[in-house]
């Protein structure tokens, strides 16, 4: 290798590695959140645009606080477990018929509850917080109702009363619910 394509692949590394290194880049709608080797994550939350880390120090990771759809369709895909959504829930209701729900549940994460929520949780949360919630509420609610009650007259509070159920499993672990939308209920 020439002297000159060496200084090349040494400019290279310290432009990518080093330069870079040093900056934390927020798109809108995310926040990020920093985990440094001394003292574990960071509380503080970087908003959008341009900060400053320590290279090779500090670990910066994204997360995206704008309105998640959580589709509960059969088109998800179950070897994807850590996609947002889910397969059609299965429950039984108050008259005991079997029913499959199928839905969107609009979330967002609460952006200064993020750091705990990386520490206490990890990245996974999806798989060991919201599906299981989600899966388990769902059921609690179809419970209470008969199944005409779900598919048309009261299929309003149906979905009121699974918001106001995650939301209060949910919220004190910083994610915001902030709808219940039934599809289909077959």
């Amino acid at each position: 290798m020439s002297d000159e394509g060496l200084d090349k692949l040494m400019y290279s590394f310290v432009v990518e590695d080093v330069l870079k290194g040093f900056f934390i880049k927020v798109p809108p709608g995310y926040i990020a959140c920093v985990y440094d080797l001394g003292r574990g994550v960071l509380k503080k939350v970087y908003k959008p645009g341009l900060h400053l880390k320590i290279p090779f120090w500090q670990k910066a990771k994204l997360f995206n606080t704008q309105t998640l759809e959580y589709g509960i369709t059969r088109k998800f895909k179950a070897d994807r477990p850590d996609l947002l959504g889910d397969q059609p829930i299965i429950a039984e209701t108050k008259d005991g018929k079997k029913i499959s729900i199928e839905g969107t549940i609009l979330l967002r994460l609460d952006p200064e509850q993020v750091p705990e929520m990386w520490q206490g949780i990890g990245e996974q949360f999806i798989e060991k917080i919201i599906r299981p919630t989600i899966q388990s509420r769902v059921r609690m609610i179809a419970a209470k109702y008969e199944i005409k009650e779900i598919t048309t007259t009261r299929r309003g509070d149906v979905e009121a009363d699974a918001r106001q159920e995650l939301e209060r499993i949910l919220y004190p672990r910083g994610i915001f619910v902030e709808n219940v939308l039934l599809k289909e209920v077959n």
